[in-house]
């Protein structure tokens, strides 16, 4: 597959919804050729994580756990990517219907769905009907969502009375800037939220932080380490479909994770958030 670099520099620095669609178009092969799975994930790694794939599946496990799916019926997954984390929740929580809502049509339309409903929309305008839902769910994907205080308004709009909103979300500290990001400041093509930020709209949306946990050393240090030790293997099934350089940017923003983390400018939050009723 062949990217052009000032393709990649303008999806990089406008960040609209169109350029998300073609980032992910273009780079999440990557991911898929790299683990043989269908999540698009950092992962959760501890010590008894070994493998990416491992990794993704404990988040969404952790996610899931969270948000408690395991008493919700009627649930939005949104920024879906390729359903690979809704596929577990339908396989571990019998009685969820999971709706799974994506801005990207071929991502959608590339993947069997079962019994998971599948929406083209954006996450600015949700499809459903007000107080029809029991729980909203983002999985590293609210990071794209600009801004990301639309979405937050639309959960409280279509979440049903306590309802509940799930962010798993990578952020930026406050200390992070271009100087000190580097290449990650580019190849990291989210818009950089603090948590500071996104928890301000959480509460200026009606929704009540009932429980968060930070989990960026769990998350940055071991995947970019995973990938540094096994970039031989990795890299001769990236060549596969991308050129060496794309590998080559790949391989410094990695490192470029890795010391970002360790220096506390960037971190992975997740919010568990409770709906407040509307003065």
């Amino acid at each position: 597959m062949s990217i052009n670099p000032l393709d990649l520099l303008l999806w990089t620095f406008r960040r609209n919804e169109n350029d998300v669609v073609k980032l992910y178009d273009a780079l999440s092969p990557i991911m898929e050729v790299s683990t043989g799975g269908d999540m698009l994930n950092f992962g959760f790694w501890d010590d008894s994580t070994s493998h990416l794939i491992d990794a993704q599946k404990q988040l969404c496990m952790l996610v899931g756990d969270m948000a408690e799916l395991s008493s919700a019926h009627i649930i939005a997954d949104i920024g879906s990517g390729i359903l690979g984390p809704a596929k577990i929740w339908n396989s571990q929580y019998s009685s969820l219907q999971i709706s799974s809502v994506n801005v990207n049509f071929s991502q959608l339309s590339s993947v069997d769905s079962g019994n998971i409903s599948k929406l083209n929309s954006t996450a600015r305008m949700l499809p459903y009907a007000d107080s029809s839902l029991d729980r909203v769910v983002a999985l590293e994907s609210a990071q794209h969502f600009k801004p990301i205080g639309d979405f937050i308004s639309e959960s409280h709009r279509v979440l049903k009375d306590d309802g509940i909103m799930l962010l798993a979300i990578p952020t930026a500290t406050n200390n992070a800037n271009l100087t000190n990001l580097g290449v990650l400041k580019f190849t990291w093509s989210s818009e950089h939220y603090s948590e500071t930020q996104i928890r301000d709209e959480i509460s200026k949306n009606k929704f009540q932080i009932i429980e968060s946990r930070n989990i960026g050393k769990n998350v940055y240090v071991p995947l970019a380490e995973y990938y540094i030790e096994n970039r031989n293997e990795l890299r001769q099934k990236i060549l596969t479909r991308y050129s060496s350089y794309v590998e080559k940017i790949l391989f410094g923003s990695m490192k470029k994770m890795k010391s970002s983390s360790e220096k506390n400018l960037i971190d992975y939050s997740l919010l568990k958030c409770k709906k407040l009723a509307l003065d």
